[in-house]
């Protein structure tokens, strides 16, 4: 316990940097890019590391079915999958910026993920 207190004390004294660490991080967020499909392919969800949808594609066979239900199923699927991938991403990159800043381990930081 004390040996969190003085690294908590250790990180107020470097906050200016740890705010520039956190920018920068933010930036690296917006940066990852994880995909995600459904329906062996027929849909491709791309999301970015700020939880965004930055594509959606659908191939022919796709509208083919001509069931909307499913391609609504399938995009959703799609979708949930490419944000799992991505906060799998933010994690790791939150992760090894703690590390970096020498904060202990699951330490949980305002604003990140």
């Amino acid at each position: 316990m004390f040996g969190q207190i003085g690294q908590m004390a250790k990180l107020l004294t470097s906050l200016p940097k740890l705010r520039e660490e956190m920018a920068r991080l933010q930036e690296r967020l917006g940066e990852l890019i994880s995909d995600g499909d459904a329906g062996a392919g027929m849909v491709k969800v791309r999301v970015n590391g700020r939880m965004e949808v930055v594509s959606v594609q659908l191939t022919d066979e796709a509208f083919a079915l001509k069931d909307r239900e499913m391609l609504e199923d399938m995009i959703k699927a799609a979708t949930n999958q490419a944000i799992q991938r991505v906060r799998q991403q933010s994690s790791e990159e939150t992760s090894k910026m703690a590390a970096n800043m020498g904060l202990p381990a699951g330490m949980g930081l305002p604003g990140m993920p």
